[in-house]
Order: structure tokens, then C-alpha cells, then sequence
């Protein structure tokens, strides 16, 4: 009776879900298309045997990139069927992985667009990554025997406390599922709390993603146009309403000679950062027009998707963005990666483990508000050695804590083979 009343609710929302679309198509047009795939009605059809991945947008694509390939090398004669929530989420996949993937849109949660959606892909197996528990497609898999796993799962306590709110539904979801592989110690508490009953620490895949050779390549290239005598400070993943304080921040004494690299998490707000740059009367570029960055320019706007290992490798010194508001935080590892220092706001609730894993072994600094993220960028910027030291530390720090795909691997593997 909880899930039928679940089903009707989402019925009576499908009309505020389609205005949604069109109301985001307005600032990124790719909403408006595919519509019917969010419905379970596709145009593709896959021959061989499918293996589904569900990443919702652009960050659990990239996580899914060395699974992906675990998974193709394990099982050749199979088709990795990507399926996501998002336009960014989508053209990530086809950036990563072209071809060689399918990608289409995970339908809403209605019955009957889940029912058609497992039809027509008849999926051997399927994996959600991070969040995802949706119930009326967790109950369809069971009872289509479709072996369903959710990996690199994440709980923090404010997601808990929303899924407590519908604890039969949950309980009957987590329930269902094949097998948990969940990044921390504590998303495994909360998780086996809510009602999975199978769930193994299996790490965080994004330690695992390394840049290729053409990120690296193009790093240096963006080195190059960014101006070698001057530090570089980039501001990633910046979210609404940060820029403002980041640009204060940048303003203050000290800053004259540092040039500023701000890239947006949205694309969608590519334009809008550019008209707060304007207002602001600075001097600016954009990475998109490729071109060598002036001695006068003090802002470049990174408005290119898909090069965040290359920014990263770009710069001296990296803020990462939806940390100075309560946003949650956004992904640090990639950084670390490269060996780039980090700064972090007071809010990282949605990275909260590997934020305090870096902070404590060196490779991050958390600041309280932007300006303290002013006097700590002026320091860095002016202390070389400290630099270097955060360099080396977050180098160890993402060594230390690879590993994850193949204990992914292991926990599909050895709970799927069970139903072949």
C-alpha cells in the first residue's frame, strides 16, 4: 500500500515534472530532448547481453569510469549500458567512453516506465552509483530477477534522515538489493540502518580515476596559455552564489599578481559568472576561446566541461566550490590526484570522509568563511614550500586510498554469479 501510494503521488507529478523540463531547458536546451526516454520508450535497440550502470550526472559518471572498464574487460561479449539523469550526465559518458557505451535516460520511477525500460534492455545485471534508491525500480528488479547492486554508496546524515522519513519503503529497496559496496565505515552504518542487509566497505572509485594522457597533455597546454610567471589560483566547482565571495576574496591586498581561473559546476552558468565578471569591471577571458591570457587579465572563465583534471594540473593552489555555502562540497579527489593543494569551505557534508581524510593528512586546509579563505590563499600563494609539501601529501594521500574498483568488482562478481 506504501509503494502504491508512492506510485500515485509520483503520478500526479508528472506534470510538474515535464514543466521542470522545459523550465531547464531554458538555460540548456538538451532537457527538451529525449523526453520519451524518461518514459521507457527508446530508440536503440543493444544485442548483446547488457550490463546497466546508472550515474546520474557528471560526478557519478566519472566515479563509473574505472568500473566501466573493469567490467568490459571482465565480460567482453557484453554492452555497458550507461544510464543517467542529466544532459551533463550524458554527454560526460560520451566523452568518456564514446562508442564503445550505450547511453540513454533512466526513466521516472513510474511503474510502467520502469517495466518497459528493464523490457527492452532485459539488463544481466544492474548497478546504481552513490544515491540512488528509487522503489518502484528496486521492486521491479527483484521481481524481474535482475540482480541490482548499489556502489560506491554514500549516506551522509541529512540523506539518512530523508529516507527515515519513508522507512518501510527503504527498508523494502535496501532490502532487495543484490549487494552494497559503501565508500566509509559510516555510510555503511547508516545504510545497514535504513535496512540493507548486505553491505561491504568497498572504498571510493574516484580514487581510483587518473587522468589519460590527453588530460595531462592539455594541463600543460592550459599552463601555457594561463601565463608561466605568474600563480595560478583555481576555483572549481564553484556553485551560485559563490563566485561573489571568491572574487572578494581575490580583491583583497596581496592578489595584484596571481591570476584567478573560476570554473563553474553548472555549464548552464557559464553566462550568468560572465555577466557578474562584467559588473565587476575585471579584465577577463574565456577558456573557451583558447587563446594565450593577457598580462592585464585578471579572471579566466573556465566555461569548457570535461577538463577538470586538466585545471587542476594547471594550477598552483585549487579552492573547490559548494563548500563556503551549505551546498555539501564537491569533489576533492581529482585534485589530490594531481598533487594540487586544496582549500575547502566549512560545508563538505557531502564529502565529509575523504575531506577529513585529506585535511588531516596534509593535503587539504579547511577555511571557516571567504576570508579566511583570502589570508590562506595569500599565504600559500607567497610560501613555495608549504606548496610543495601540500603537493607531496595529497599525492600520498590518493595513492593510499586506491583500490576500490577491484573490491567493487569482487562484491558484483561474487553475488551475481550466484544467479547465472
Amino acid at each position: 500500500m506504501r509503494r502504491f501510494a508512492y506510485s500515485v503521488l509520483l503520478y500526479a507529478l508528472v506534470p510538474a515534472a515535464l514543466l521542470h523540463l522545459w523550465w531547464r531547458s531554458l538555460r540548456q536546451p538538451e532537457y527538451l530532448r529525449h523526453v520519451g526516454e524518461r518514459f521507457g520508450r527508446y530508440g536503440i535497440e543493444v544485442r548483446q547481453p547488457v550490463i546497466w550502470i546508472h550515474a546520474v550526472s557528471v560526478g557519478e559518471t566519472r566515479a563509473a569510469e574505472p568500473l566501466v572498464h573493469a567490467l568490459e574487460r571482465q565480460h567482453p561479449d557484453h554492452r555497458i549500458l550507461l544510464t543517467h539523469t542529466t544532459p551533463t550526465g550524458r554527454a560526460t559518458g560520451e566523452q568518456l567512453f564514446g562508442n564503445r557505451v550505450e547511453r540513454v535516460y533512466l526513466p521516472y520511477d513510474l511503474p510502467f516506465a520502469v517495466a518497459r525500460f528493464l523490457a527492452h534492455f532485459r539488463p544481466r545485471v544492474g548497478v546504481l552509483m552513490e544515491t540512488e534508491i528509487w522503489f518502484n525500480l528496486a521492486h521491479a528488479c527483484s521481481e524481474g530477477d535482475v540482480p541490482l547492486f548499489l556502489v560506491n554508496a554514500r549516506m551522509s546524515e541529512r540523506s539518512a534522515r530523508g529516507y527515515g522519513r519513508l522507512a518501510r519503503l527503504t527498508r523494502e529497496a535496501l532490502h532487495s538489493l543484490r549487494g552494497v559496496g559503501a565508500q566509509t565505515d559510516a555510510d555503511a552504518t547508516r545504510l545497514h540502518a535504513l535496512g540493507a542487509t548486505t553491505v561491504e566497505v568497498t572504498g571510493n572509485l574516484k580514487f581510483d580515476v587518473t587522468p589519460s594522457d590527453a588530460m595531462v597533455t592539455l594541463g600543460v597546454e592550459l599552463r601555457r596559455l594561463f601565463g608561466t610567471t605568474r600563480l595560478v589560483l583555481l576555483a572549481a566547482s564553484t556553485r551560485e552564489g559563490e563566485e561573489p565571495l571568491v572574487l572578494d576574496a581575490f580583491a583583497q591586498r596581496g592578489m595584484d599578481k596571481a591570476l584567478l581561473v573560476i570554473v563553474p559546476r553548472h555549464p548552464q552558468r557559464f553566462t550568468e559568472v560572465a555577466r557578474l565578471l562584467d559588473a565587476r569591471r575585471l579584465r577577463w577571458q574565456r577558456r573557451s576561446q583558447g587563446e594565450p591570457v593577457a598580462a592585464d587579465t585578471r579572471v579566466v572563465l573556465g566555461d569548457s566541461m570535461g577538463e577538470m583534471f586538466a585545471y587542476f594540473g594547471a594550477c598552483d593552489l585549487a579552492f573547490v566550490g559548494g563548500s563556503l555555502l551549505p551546498l555539501g562540497g564537491q569533489n576533492i579527489i581529482e585534485a589530490c590526484a594531481v598533487g594540487t593543494p586544496v582549500l575547502v569551505g566549512p560545508h563538505t557534508f557531502n564529502f565529509a570522509e575523504a575531506t577529513e581524510l585529506a585535511t588531516a593528512a596534509g593535503a587539504a586546509i579547511r577555511v571557516a568563511d571567504a576570508d579566511q579563505l583570502a589570508a590562506e590563499v595569500r599565504r600559500l600563494l607567497t610560501d613555495r614550500p608549504a606548496r610543495e609539501g601540500m603537493r607531496a601529501h595529497a599525492l600520498a594521500f590518493a595513492e593510499a586510498h586506491r583500490g576500490a574498483t577491484g573490491r567493487t568488482l569482487h562484491l558484483i562478481e561474487s553475488r551475481w554469479s550466484r544467479s547465472r
